[in-house]
């Protein structure tokens, strides 16, 4: 009915200003029935809108004839907002007065089942705000829990860029993965072996991991595992140290180090370590501050049985009260480390070690947080493979659990497809998107999807032509091992670069 009476008065306007005015006098009062009764959805109020814009159009029109021109549109005055309006967040209209928006129609904050969309809640990584999700919009951190606590921290923003430089690499082959998804709280890690001390499962900030007061634990192998060539990764957790004093009033913190060692037995004594038993032992301080800096201490044994050291400080001192990723690479003699986007060492000529047991050095409660392991057999150059057999198979990048969020580890691994590619130029890839059979089909499938497009993406943002490149999502429905244990799980959750 509403349209009707639009039509009707813009055609009165076309024809005489007399009968137009004559017919708003008419519809005057059924109009301002309308305008009272209005209800609240879309529709009427967008007609509404346009009603008030005819009867506007007929008003400056009585007005110009009667010599008294209304002002330009970019030179209307500028009226109070009137005691208890708003602004509407949407649009910027302001002095709307009920629950929508005159102009846009949007909701008014606080009112109805839209109060949480229109308030959200504030990132506690990156600050933003008027989130509606369990994750940030921009940063992708967890939403607060109920008592406040948020899970694992994220890294700082401020060092996202420099893992552009980050150049380590998985290994190939999957021997050890161990997430802890499965484990129990306040036992022992089923996947351990336990040399000296106490560890157990528990949560910081809402995460599983390995504590250890002391403890000196290695992965359950009755072989050695480590090849000539070889990758191992995990994450420690940094505490601030004043947190921790205040946390622990009675109890001093001295020199507390996360230790690993990579060494020619797995129970490896403190006797046998001086002794020259260990290729290398790595120490990472666990309680850092403003004015106590991170410090990486390593020492290590030529094949010839000389030993050597070196050191790395941090320039910087906001990497407390979270995880970091720990990365080393072995191959042959030389060996990498690395601290989250750092490499911290660069040895060119090492013992080649058999096993590797891990350490938290140091006698106080509740500092050592350990998490992700994993150990892999190292990587045979992407050339060949792709010469060979057609295909890259690779564990080297990884994802947020259950998202599609690169993590920045994954660099290195995505550096050197890119760097194939650019040497390569009739190189095309379709990228495959895999999974383990944990969860349903249907998940599995848009996951996997998203996870292969969200590769291509950032290759396509390193120059590489989206036209060499078509995202494919598989799911679960090609394993290449068997989905019940750990280790075949992981390497079902690969992505694969196939030859086109």
């Amino acid at each position: 009915m509403k349209r009707i009476l639009i039509i009707t008065a813009a055609l009165a306007f076309v024809c005489s200003s007399a009968n137009a005015q004559s017919f708003l006098e008419k519809l005057g009062q059924k109009a301002l029935d309308k305008a009272v009764s209005r209800t609240e959805s879309a529709a009427d109020r967008a007609v509404d809108k346009a009603f008030d814009a005819v009867e506007g159009l007929f008003s400056k029109k009585d007005k110009k004839e009667a010599g008294q021109e209304a002002p330009a549109d970019n030179q209307q005055t500028q009226s109070a907002p009137a005691a208890g309006s708003w602004t509407c967040p949407e649009c910027g209209k302001t002095g709307n007065t009920g629950n929508f928006c005159d102009d846009c129609g949007a909701k008014k904050p606080g009112t109805g089942s839209s109060a949480s969309a229109q308030s959200g809640w504030n990132c506690p990584e990156c600050g933003k705000t008027g989130n509606t999700g369990n994750f940030c919009a921009d940063c992708g951190a967890r939403k607060p829990s109920a008592g406040g606590q948020v899970s694992e921290p994220k890294k700082p923003a401020a060092s996202a860029v420099v893992w552009n430089n980050y150049d380590f690499v998985a290994g190939d082959e999957i021997i050890h993965d161990d997430n802890l998804e499965g484990e129990q709280m306040g036992e022992f890690p089923s996947r351990m072996d336990l040399f000296q001390g106490n560890c157990q499962i528990v949560t910081i900030d809402g995460v599983k991991c390995i504590s250890s007061e002391d403890g000196i634990f290695t992965p359950l192998f009755d072989e050695p595992y480590l090849t000539d060539a070889f990758t191992i990764e995990f994450d420690v957790y940094l505490y601030d140290r004043s947190t921790y004093e205040k946390n622990h009033p009675n109890v001093g913190v001295g020199i507390n180090n996360y230790t690993i060692y990579l060494a020619e037995t797995d129970k490896l004594s403190r006797v046998q370590a001086y002794e020259g038993q260990i290729a290398l032992k790595l120490e990472i301080d666990a309680c850092v501050s403003d004015n106590y800096p991170c410090n990486i201490w390593y020492e290590w044994y030529t094949p010839g049985g000389d030993r050597r050291e070196g050191s790395f400080n941090f320039e910087y001192n906001d990497k407390y009260n979270c995880f970091h990723h720990v990365a080393i690479s072995f191959n042959k003699r030389a060996c990498k480390i690395y601290f989250d986007e750092q490499r911290v060492a660069n040895i060119p000529n090492m013992k080649a070690p058999k096993w590797v047991q891990f350490r938290g050095d140091g006698d106080y409660p509740g500092l050592y947080f350990w998490k992700n392991f994993r150990i892999a057999k190292g990587a045979v150059p992407l050339y060949e493979r792709v010469q060979g057999e057609g295909r890259i198979v690779t564990y080297g990048i990884t994802f947020d659990t259950g998202k599609a969020t690169i993590k920045p580890e994954s660099t290195g691994e995505i550096n050197r497809i890119r760097d194939l590619m650019n040497q390569d130029p009739s190189i095309k890839f379709e990228v495959q998107g895999h999974c383990d059979n944990t969860g349903s089909a249907a998940v599995n499938d848009k996951l996997s999807q998203q996870r292969a497009e969200a590769i291509v993406a950032a290759l396509v943002a390193q120059g590489i032509s989206a036209d060499r490149l078509t995202a494919v999502g598989k799911g679960s429905s090609t394993p290449i091992a068997d989905n019940s244990t750990d280790e075949g799980r992981a390497k079902n959750r690969r992505v694969e670069f196939i030859k086109k």
